[in-house]
């Protein structure tokens, strides 16, 4: 009853705020008017913010502004000890800082390292923090480029990124993020710039415990659908998930935007029944995953679950940010049921997209929409169409390299770490359950998402390097593919609807969109998990 009354609420909130929140983002990248503090901020970079850019333009802004994210975490790592709020920590060690800086840049937030022993509070403000905002920012600001390319027509231009990115920080995430923070706080979470207090314990003994601004990250690290924690712990800590009605709260903040951006595609291509498609295959996957992780683990022993929260807020919590690109934990996922560590993995694989992450998940289900597109008109001998535009060979060559590249960097990264001795050194298990956390840590750093099984030593030089180039790629190359197909969707004209075009907004399209991302995607990696979670849950 516990279960089913907390996936309750959590639906009604969502549908609550599904339709004013997917309109305000929609209002947010077609408005023609800039706030004043947005026009100082293009005055800074030096913007023209009312020109708009063709994709590749538009690309290079992305890249840069992250290469240039990516060099200030470096150095804010680096140069910690020097710095105001260091709270006694050293420099960060080269290759974690990188790791670290690609990390958060990509939205990634995998954390190879205890932040409460390792960052002082100026790296985690200034540094990780701002990170959370700025990289589901650009998350967004691509998303926008690719509706964009399906809702014009006869055109070059995509927007401007650097108008994108900044709408999306001051317009949907800050705001968002100052009510969250202040739910946060009035539920326990802790927020201060204390460096930390020496108790005496009940047995007489004596303890630190660690402050800081916890509230202001943890709630964008779950909008964001980032996952970085501000303690070792992440979110199965008292500071930073009190109580399970927090706990709660925050899987609400991880769903907010991914599961409103339906509304916001449908609002922007003028076709609303287009985004209820999309939200009914996002909801779909995301029901089935949740029922499959919750009966795996039903009456599994509570090893590695918070007791504050019990077995069904861990396994909602567990689902939610694997199905996102959060990475946030309440519990350990190594600690899972076999099984139940299958789920998260499969999640990871699908790229995410139930709802995904915030921009990520879209237009990664956007893109599968596409060959699914394709596939149906292989199945009548029609040329496929998508909301008026033609799927031609170079549309379907994009869209099928997007599909491929997180799989080849999973499989080979997790290949050549099982291949390599540096690789082994890092593992505290043998057999499938060794497989299977190695193949996690790949599968997490691929597809960005951040979380981990437990049982892998990561921080290393080899797993810091390889997982940071992981990260890397999983992000960037993915971007490169989806503004490139923007850029041909949007030079198209438009293509009118006939008697023989396939109806995108109907349940038969659903299913097959459905089909799709469980048959095209799962299949990918169906042989390394019998080798590791199948085979060790079967066993």
């Amino acid at each position: 009853m516990a279960s089913w009354l907390q996936v309750a609420v959590l639906v009604v909130a969502l549908a609550v705020v599904h339709k004013p929140l997917g309109d305000w983002v929609a209002r947010v990248y077609t408005s023609e008017k800039h706030w004043r503090v947005e026009k100082l901020a293009y005055r800074v970079v030096g913007v023209d913010a009312d020109s708009e850019q063709r994709w590749p333009t538009y690309l290079r802004s992305v890249l840069a502004f992250s290469l240039v994210g990516v060099l200030l975490l470096y150095a804010l790592q680096r140069l910690q000890a020097v710095l105001p709020l260091d709270n006694g920590m050293a420099a960060v060690e080269p290759s974690s800082a990188w790791n670290t800086a690609v990390s958060f840049v990509t939205n990634t937030n995998w954390q190879g390292y205890a932040g409460e022993s390792t960052m002082g509070h100026l790296v985690q403000m200034a540094g990780l923090a701002v990170q959370n905002f700025v990289s589901a920012a650009v998350g967004l600001a691509v998303l926008a480029a690719l509706v964009r390319g399906f809702a014009r027509a006869g055109t070059d231009r995509l927007g401007n990124a650097w108008v994108d990115v900044t709408r999306s920080v001051t317009r949907l995430l800050l705001p968002l993020a100052v009510v969250g923070a202040v739910v946060l706080v009035l539920g326990g979470v802790v927020q201060n710039l204390s460096a930390g207090t020496d108790v005496t314990t009940l047995a007489g003994g004596s303890q630190w415990i660690p402050g800081g601004p916890v509230a202001s990250q943890e709630v964008i690290k779950e909008l964001g659908t980032n996952g970085g924690g501000f303690f070792n712990a992440n979110s199965a800590h008292p500071f930073e998930g009190p109580s399970a009605w927090v706990s709660l709260f925050q899987v609400f903040l991880i769903l907010l935007i991914p599961f409103s951006l339906p509304r916001t595609f449908g609002r922007m291509v003028g076709d609303r029944k287009q985004g209820f498609a999309i939200l009914g295959v996002m909801g779909l996957l995301a029901a089935i995953s949740v029922a499959l992780l919750s009966g795996f683990q039903a009456g599994a022993l509570p090893e590695g679950q918070e007791v504050r929260f019990g077995g069904p807020l861990s396994s909602l919590f567990a689902t939610a940010t694997t199905l996102t690109s959060t990475g946030a934990i309440n519990t350990q996922h190594d600690s899972l049921t076999p099984l139940g560590g299958m789920v998260t993995l499969f999640n990871m694989m699908l790229g995410e997209v139930a709802p995904g992450g915030v921009g990520t998940g879209l237009y990664g289900m956007l893109v599968l929409a596409v060959v699914a597109v394709f596939v149906a008109g292989l199945m009548v001998g029609r040329t496929p169409e998508y909301l008026g535009k033609k799927l031609g060979r170079r549309e379907m060559t994009l869209a099928s390299l997007y599909i491929l590249t997180t799989p080849a960097i999973v499989l080979v990264g997790t290949a050549v770490a099982i291949a390599l001795p540096e690789g082994r050194a890092g593992m505290l298990n043998s057999g499938p359950h060794g497989l299977s956390e190695v193949l996690y840590a790949f599968t997490s750093a691929g597809n960005n998402n951040g979380s981990a099984f437990a049982g892998l030593s990561a921080n290393t030089p080899f797993y810091n390097v390889a997982l940071g180039l992981a990260m890397a790629f999983g992000r960037f190359l993915p971007i490169v593919l989806v503004l490139a197909l923007a850029g041909r969707l949007a030079a198209q004209g438009r293509v009118p609807v006939t008697s023989g075009t396939l109806p995108t907004h109907r349940p038969l399209f659903a299913g097959l969109l459905t089909a799709v991302v469980l048959v095209v995607v799962g299949l990918t990696y169906f042989p390394v998990l019998a080798l590791g979670p199948l085979a060790e849950g079967l066993s």
